[in-house]
């Protein structure tokens, strides 16, 4: 009888995601002065305050404070009426020293032998459902926050939206796992005081995401996700009602809380371990973008409709201690998940520094990936400047979103070419 499936995504004033995006612009600007830094920062917000802690080892040193200002008035949080604001609130930094005992599992004499940071399992996933390989309620979450956070800076037609909001998408399924309709939208988001009374804002505010927003984001998807747009669909807009204390004011933030958000909005799966403030040697990042980039290029060579790719580590060894494919059923191919796990193991290396090395993360391309997803975005090249009290201006040219890349399609192709594909 078909079922349903719901994604949420969170906009870039939301607690967490403040948090995680001063995380990775500190991590940013490590790697920026000295690309073999090892970060591993956390962050929590609250009312007036930011508090940063965690592990550095680094030739640099940097404005840590300034840093998080930064981060927090681009983001929006500029007015003493929001309790919390990048030029007023009080930042507090307990970053210390890498510990020895981590940093010997992880250094080698050459880079190439270099050890994982940790040990766990990582997840990668991608689906044919979307143009981007995401699954579809998880894709037109982040549209809806994204697009929200463009109104609220334009400023034109919804002068009073405030930075903090979330937004809930669920879709009805065919027992053959096609979209067939959306059936519910959720959209909460902050907004200024109103003169008159709770029920007449709310309606204002109904009314302007109902047709100002959802068109917006109906116009940047394909005709065929555009049609299961329709009359039938439940929206519940600030369900609460008034929605005007918020943001660290309303909910303390912490970076690492928002992982199904940062990755597949609960399909496939996670491993548990958080991105944001974490350096590549870390392998709950680097790996669960590795894995991503696999499970991408194979759904796009056409081996399955929808795959997930898990990769599992103990730390300071070389290799991965597992490599894992699930299909779902969908796979095109003649082979077992098992024998398309170890193609995949032929096809991409898969120890710390290769990685890294394939992928070029040890440059300073994180602080785009901390709000709206780390997964599903175009890869572009882009050249980001960053200026340091000690370390003067440093420019330089980087790719974003390298995991996203369809470069190994024909890798994949070639390498599965002499098996047969499945009567489906």
């Amino acid at each position: 009888m078909g079922y349903l499936f719901t994604s949420e995504s969170v906009s870039e004033g939301h607690p967490d995601k403040i948090a995680d995006q001063i995380s990775d612009a500190l991590l940013d600007h490590f790697l920026a002065f000295d690309p073999e830094s090892k970060v591993a920062c956390e962050t929590l917000v609250t009312t007036g305050q930011v508090v940063l802690a965690g592990e550095v080892k680094s030739g640099t040193y940097l404005d840590v404070q300034s840093i998080a200002r930064d981060v927090i008035n681009t983001i929006g949080y500029t007015k003493g009426a929001y309790q919390f604001s990048g030029d007023s609130c009080g930042v507090i930094s307990l970053i210390h020293e890498q510990s020895q005992d981590i940093s010997q599992g992880v250094d080698r004499d050459t880079k190439e032998q270099q050890g994982a940071g940790d040990q766990g399992m990582m997840f990668g996933y991608a689906t044919s459902e979307t143009e981007n390989y995401m699954p579809l309620a998880l894709d037109i979450s982040h549209k809806l926050m994204h697009t929200l956070a463009e109104l609220r800076r334009e400023a034109d037609q919804i002068s009073y939206l405030r930075p903090d909001a979330k937004a809930q998408v669920t879709i009805e399924y065919s027992d053959d796992n096609v979209p067939l309709r959306i059936d519910t939208i959720v959209i909460s988001t902050q907004h200024d005081p109103f003169d008159k009374d709770d029920q007449v804002m709310l309606d204002r505010i109904k009314k302007d995401l109902l047709e100002i927003l959802i068109p917006r984001v109906i116009a940047q998807l394909p005709e065929s996700i555009q049609l299961l747009f329709n009359d039938d669909i439940k929206y519940h807009i600030n369900p609460t009602g008034k929605f005007v204390i918020g943001g660290p004011h309303g909910d303390s933030g912490l970076t690492g809380r928002k992982i199904i958000v940062d990755t597949y909005g609960g399909k496939g799966a996670h491993g548990g371990g958080a991105f944001s403030g974490k350096d590549p040697s870390k392998v709950d990042r680097s790996a669960a973008y590795a894995s991503r980039h696999i499970a991408k290029n194979l759904v796009a060579a056409g081996v399955a409709d929808e795959i997930l790719v898990q990769v599992s580590y103990a730390i300071g060894v070389v290799e991965p201690t597992s490599v894992f494919v699930n299909t779902y059923g969908s796979s095109k191919v003649d082979l077992t998940d098992g024998e398309i796990a170890a193609k995949v193991v032929e096809l991409f290396d898969l120890r710390p520094f290769a990685i890294e090395e394939r992928l070029k993360l040890r440059n300073p391309i994180y602080l785009e990936t901390a709000a709206y997803g780390h997964m599903g975005k175009q890869p572009v090249t882009t050249t980001k400047v960053f200026e340091s009290p000690y370390n003067g201006r440093v420019e330089r040219e980087v790719e974003l979103f390298t995991w996203e890349k369809l470069d190994y399609v024909d890798q994949v192709k070639e390498a599965f070419a002499q098996v047969e594909f499945a009567q489906k």
